[in-house]
């Protein structure tokens, strides 16, 4: 795969009540992901740029919600997330610096 698609298919990370929680019982991470991404690209992605190994990846699309902004309605946009199972022993770092 290409190292510079790599770089680019990570968002970021979700940092929630949600996404703590099962982080520590499942042992995920949790991130948005550009919107057509796959994923053997995420978990190539997430290998590149952390340094771990990844067992399992869960992809999901979350819908946009339909919302009222003054007296118009209007969408949110529509999200891609991903759920990373990281292999016994590895975990991520946040707080270091990468590449």
């Amino acid at each position: 795969m290409n190292q510079e698609r790599l770089m680019k298919v990570l968002v970021g990370p979700i940092v929630s009540e949600k996404s703590t929680m099962i982080g520590e019982k499942h042992k995920q991470i949790s991130f948005v992901v550009v919107p057509d991404a796959t994923k053997y690209e995420v978990k190539a992605a997430v290998e590149l740029l952390f340094n771990t190994k990844v067992s399992s990846v869960q992809i999901l699309n979350l819908k946009g919600k339909q919302k009222r902004f003054g007296r118009y309605m209007g969408k949110r946009n529509d999200v891609r997330k991903a759920y990373v199972t990281l292999a016994e022993g590895q975990e991520i770092n946040f707080e270091q610096e990468v590449m």
